[in-house]
């Protein structure tokens, strides 16, 4: 239990409460009226973070892992969606999670998913400091390369 934690495991555990809250919370507190534009831009959010979580999977492969600290084995991916995000799995999450609460126009679940954003900043900036002792061609990376979008 001990290594859990040390890899990370309290942001692993935070990330699927929230997660877990915001998929509850569109469910018990859905809205309406808000019409298909709406619903239509939570589908378009659902489809991108789904499409950039499986880039980003493929781009890992054997990388892949829920912990923001490295493997041992692990080996700095630059390369796929890599190459544009250094982050793609958290920016997929909060898409999803967005997406979500749109399709169920649902307020509160919209405000949980917006709380993803500083949370996975917190979490990336966390996992940033691994990486960089791990790798230190991280540092030129991380300078070149923008954390989730290049406006977020």
């Amino acid at each position: 239990m001990t290594r859990f934690f040390q890899r990370g495991g309290a942001w692993v555990l935070t990330q699927g409460l929230l997660l877990v809250g915001d998929m509850t919370l569109a469910v018990s507190f859905r809205g309406g009226g808000f019409g298909r534009l709406i619903v239509s831009a939570g589908v378009a959010l659902l489809l991108l973070g789904a499409g950039v979580a499986a880039m980003g999977a493929r781009a890992l492969g054997r990388n892949l892992t829920p912990f923001p600290m490295p493997g041992e084995r692990a080996q700095l991916v630059r390369h796929g969606i890599y190459a544009r995000l250094r982050h793609p799995l958290y920016t997929s999450v909060i898409a999803v999670a967005l997406g979500w609460a749109l399709v169920w126009q649902s307020w509160p679940a919209l405000l949980l998913a917006a709380a993803l954003i500083p949370f996975f900043h917190a979490k990336a900036r966390r996992e940033e400091r691994w990486l960089r002792e791990k790798f230190p061609e991280y540092a030129e990376y991380e300078q070149r390369v923008p954390r989730f979008t290049p406006w977020l």
